[in-house]
C-alpha cells in the first residue's frame, strides 16, 4: 500500500485521528494510575509539594481511580465524555496547583505535558468518542433496536 492509498483511506475516516488520540490518552492515564499504585510515594510527593488543605489521602485515591478506571474507559471509548470529565479535576490540579510554579521551561516538562493532556481531555469531553469506540457501537445498536421496535408496533398496512 502506498502513502497515497493510505491518505485516501484516511480521508474517508477523518475522525480516526481523534479516536487514536483518545485511545493513547486513555492508555497513558491508565499507566500513570498504575504507576501511582506501584509507587504511591510519587503521588504523595506531589500532594506534599502542593500544600493543599484537603486531605492528600482523599485526593490520591480519586487520582488513582480516575486514571485507572477513566483510562480504561477512554481507551475503549465507553462512557467517553464521563471518563474525560472525571479526569478534568485531576489535570486542572496538576497544571495549576502542582506544576504551575515549575514554569514552561523546566527540565521535566511536566507543566507542558499536563496542559496538553488537559486540552485533549477538554476536546474529548466536547466531542465524545469517535466512530471507533464502544459508545459508537452501542449507540448504533440502540438505534437499530429502536427502529425494529417501531416497525413491530406499526399496524399492518393493507395493500
Amino acid at each position: 500500500m502506498s502513502i497515497g492509498d493510505l491518505a485516501k483511506k484516511l480521508d474517508n475516516h477523518p475522525a480516526l485521528g481523534l479516536d487514536l488520540l483518545r485511545i493513547y490518552i486513555g492508555i497513558a492515564l491508565f499507566v500513570r494510575g498504575a504507576t501511582y499504585i506501584a509507587h504511591p510515594e510519587a503521588l504523595v510527593e506531589y500532594m506534599k509539594d502542593s500544600q493543599l488543605w484537603v486531605t492528600p489521602l482523599v485526593i490520591s485515591h480519586y487520582v488513582v481511580a480516575a486514571h485507572v478506571a477513566g483510562g480504561i474507559l477512554l481507551a475503549l471509548g465507553l462512557a467517553t465524555r464521563a471518563a474525560a470529565l472525571a479526569q478534568l479535576p485531576v489535570l486542572i490540579g496538576a497544571v495549576f496547583v502542582v506544576h504551575w510554579r515549575e514554569g514552561l521551561l523546566s527540565a521535566g516538562q511536566s507543566l507542558e505535558l499536563s496542559a496538553l493532556v488537559l486540552a485533549l481531555l477538554l476536546v474529548i469531553s466536547a466531542f465524545g468518542a469517535g466512530e471507533f469506540s464502544l459508545d459508537h457501537v452501542l449507540a448504533k445498536s440502540l438505534r437499530a433496536n429502536q427502529r425494529s421496535e417501531e416497525q413491530a408496533l406499526r399496524p399492518l398496512e393493507l395493500h
